[in-house]
C-alpha cells in the first residue's frame, strides 16, 4: 500500500527536491528501507554502517514519535500522516 512520507526541508537535495515521497510498505521500518532504495544517497543520512537507523533521525506517525510506540515496527496506513525528521544542531545559546 503506497504510504506519502514527508520529507524535511534538511533532507530534499537527497530526493530531488520532493516534500513527500509516496512509497510502499506496512511499517515504518519498511517505508524507510523503501526510501533508501529509491533514493540512495540519501541512505547514510538514515541508516548507519551496520543498517540500523541513526539515533538522530525520528520518524513520527500522526505526530507520535516511532520511538516511543513500536520503533521501526510501527505499523502504517494510507490515512496516517508519517514524518522524516532528523535532529538539527548548531546555533549559539542565547
Amino acid at each position: 500500500m503506497a504510504i506519502n512520507l514527508s520529507i524535511p526541508a534538511a533532507l530534499r537535495s537527497f530526493v530531488g527536491g520532493l516534500n513527500q515521497v509516496s512509497l510502499d510498505g506496512q511499517t515504518v521500518g519498511q517505508l524507510l528501507k523503501a526510501l533508501a532504495t529509491e533514493y540512495p544517497d540519501l541512505s547514510p543520512h538514515l541508516f548507519d554502517e551496520t543498517g540500523s537507523l541513526r539515533s538522530y533521525v525520528n520518524v513520527f506517525v500522526d505526530g507520535q514519535n516511532v520511538k516511543n510506540r513500536e520503533g521501526l515496527e510501527t505499523p502504517v496506513t494510507a490515512s496516517q500522516s508519517v514524518t522524516l525528521v532528523p535532529a538539527i544542531a548548531g546555533g549559539r545559546a542565547l
